[in-house]
């Protein structure tokens, strides 16, 4: 079941928040438990098991690493008195460092074994991806158990007791199929005190309208020209009709993921979560670098916090800033597929954004009138991002390397054409050239601008009523198209 189905839309969703509503405040994690239970049943039913077991091993995972281990803020504040007691009782203070060093030998061989469990499961599921399809939002809730128990081991938060709790943690239907990734400590708050109201209610209903009609009618719609092109083949299409192929995926992936996140929002926000914002337009970025601070923005962060800030982040030098950049870039290539394509993503990313870092460092130890000449820039660089984020995105899109090649030689004309059809990228234009221009409007912090201005209107009351209904009447006439990153 997908958020944009009109099973979750007329049925599971009113059905799941009148009970929810009804449900005292004490009880309202059993009945958020038993709704995402049943959400995931109704969508990947044979791999509930492998959720249930995944959940209740990790739970006590955690119990373990938890016990023994204080919150930071209460080490720091008994921090000299520690020392003051060891030196005091000389030899009973040794034995007590010693025990607890070995408790935290103990605790790190627990975690170690815990994310090889985890991590190797999804290792395993990624790598028969090809095969068979990955078992629903396994790529997100592994992440998030990964998080949990390193944040556990290292004091950052407390184990939680509750095996309740844990599991609404892990298992929330708003994020568990595609995020955003959320850290325990984010919703840890909530799952103890939160508050249905009127007015969470309809703002959560709003963000859910207006992901839909991301998703609806801009993602699926645009998405139709990137299927029109592959079905014509990619030697049978012109090098214009290429640039506006990969310019569609692109948008197709960004409103159909952005849409996804908004929707997630909504839905948490009324029951009370505070879900974090996932996308930033990030096609109003300057670089590389600056779109993926703003795309997918809780995966970054999981990186960042779990492999790039350990490895030494950019502490020890440009040669082990680059090399630790190359790590992240690759990991999160292959956590999006084990398939070539997805490395290949991963690693062009990375040197484009160490060519980025490294021009940027040059033109700002050379200023131009007082001022560096990257601040003086002002169009170029949206341009230069428009032209490059689409040709990275084909190397994601076309899981066939050999057809991956084709592609990109036909949109620099390196790959002689098969006439098949002439002025083909012309008729393209005149059937999407006013969704183009929609898709570009969108793209800009417009939308969000008059959103955030008129959230409280009626007029937007109604406006947001009339598009959630015209969305329903778009997935009755032409069925649901599934989100994308329900593949990863």
């Amino acid at each position: 079941m997908v958020f944009s189905s009109i099973e979750f839309l007329l049925f599971f969703l009113p059905i799941f928040f009148i009970l929810y509503g009804l449900t005292p405040n004490r009880c309202k994690n059993v009945t958020l438990l038993a709704g995402s239970l049943v959400f995931y049943t109704l969508g990947e039913r044979r791999y509930l098991p492998l959720l249930v077991v995944s959940v209740a091993v990790n739970y006590f995972v955690g119990r373990f690493l938890g016990a023994g281990v204080k919150d930071k803020r209460v080490n720091d504040k008994n921090k000299n008195y520690s020392k003051v007691k060891y030196k005091n009782q000389n030899g009973r203070g040794y034995e007590l460092r010693y025990r607890e060093r070995n408790r935290r030998e103990w605790r790190k061989a627990v975690l170690f074994f815990a994310l090889m469990g985890n991590l190797g499961t999804l290792l395993i599921f990624k790598s028969h991806a090809a095969e068979e399809a990955l078992p629903l939002g396994l790529s997100f809730y592994t992440f998030q158990i990964a998080s949990y128990l390193i944040d556990v081991c290292r004091g950052d938060v407390p184990a939680e007791r509750s095996f309740f709790k844990f599991a609404v943690y892990i298992t929330m239907f708003p994020k568990l199929v595609s995020g955003p990734l959320v850290s325990y400590g984010e919703v840890s708050e909530a799952l103890d005190n939160r508050r249905m109201s009127w007015r969470n209610v309809q703002h959560g209903l709003k963000l859910f309208t207006l992901g839909l009609a991301a998703k609806v009618l801009l993602a699926d719609r645009i998405g139709l020209l990137w299927n029109d092109v592959q079905v014509r083949g990619f030697e049978s299409i012109s090098t214009p009709l290429a640039w506006m192929g990969a310019l569609a995926f692109s948008l197709k992936i960004y409103f159909d993921f952005g849409g996804y996140s908004l929707m997630a929002m909504g839905l948490g926000g009324m029951m009370g979560f505070s879900l974090p914002d996932n996308f930033k337009t990030p096609y109003m970025a300057r670089s590389v670098r600056d779109f993926y601070r703003r795309w997918h923005i809780t995966l970054g962060r999981w990186f960042c916090d779990y492999v790039y800030i350990p490895l030494g982040g950019n502490r020890r030098g440009e040669l082990c800033t680059v090399r630790n950049l190359l790590i992240v870039w690759a990991l999160t290539g292959l956590w999006h597929g084990g398939r070539g394509n997805f490395l290949l993503w991963g690693i062009l990313l990375w040197m484009l954004i160490v060519v980025e870092r490294q021009m940027q460092a040059f033109l700002e130890r050379h200023p131009v009138g007082g001022e560096s000449i990257w601040k003086q820039l002002s169009i170029f660089p949206h341009l230069y991002l428009w032209a490059v984020i689409p040709v990275t995105w084909m190397c994601f899109a076309i899981t066939d390397v050999r057809e991956l090649a084709v592609y990109l030689g036909r949109m620099f004309g390196a790959v002689p054409q098969q006439i098949v059809l002439r002025n083909d990228w012309s008729r393209a234009l005149q059937t999407y050239g006013e969704l183009f221009g929609l898709c570009f409007l969108a793209c800009t912090p417009m939308v969000r601008r008059i959103y955030r201005r008129c959230r409280d209107s009626i007029v937007m009351d109604v406006a947001l009523a009339v598009l959630f209904w015209i969305c329903v009447w778009r997935i009755m006439a032409e069925g649901n198209n599934p989100f994308m990153y329900t593949n990863f």
